[in-house]
């Protein structure tokens, strides 16, 4: 695998009360690699309902307002849950570097999801580094994608 430069374009981020503290070291981190950062909160450790700050995020990305978008919260699972439910989103909820690569390699995630109370500051900011870097491998992972984000579309 190529290492690469990570990926400058502009980054969304939003978290909830619990993320707060790392959702300010990682746009720290962003900030130091030149990122222009878009921060739509929660801007406190004062209780918050995720969704609220989810839906701020997932929507730029979903209308191409942004390429792509970082969220967190407790565990992620929550902030993926409500990413995933926007249309050309494809949100990935990392706790690993493996997964973190791979998520844009093979499905081309433009969101990262990551759990404040799962993993610690010093994974968090490998992972998005990483995330940041890894490129997509296109080819037949290109068809499988092109597959869910083909459900957007469907009248259920």
């Amino acid at each position: 695998m190529k290492i690469m430069e990570p990926d400058k374009s502009p980054i969304v981020i939003g978290c909830d009360h619990a993320a707060y503290s790392l959702k300010e070291k990682i746009k720290s981190f962003l900030m130091q690699m030149e990122i222009h950062v878009q921060d739509v909160g929660t801007f406190s450790e004062d209780s918050v309902d995720y969704p609220d700050f989810g839906i701020k995020a997932a929507s730029m990305v979903s209308r191409g307002s942004f390429k792509r978008g970082i969220l967190l919260c407790g565990t992620g699972i929550g902030m993926s849950m409500v990413a995933n439910r926007f249309p050309n989103v494809r949100a990935a909820l990392c706790s690993n570097i493996f997964s973190a690569t791979m998520s844009r390699r093979h499905n081309n995630a433009n969101l990262l999801t990551l759990g404040s109370r799962v993993i610690g500051e010093k994974l968090a900011l490998e992972i998005v580094k990483v995330w940041l870097s890894a490129g997509f491998d296109q080819g037949r992972h290109k068809r499988r994608v092109d597959q869910f984000d083909r459900i957007d579309n469907i009248n259920v």
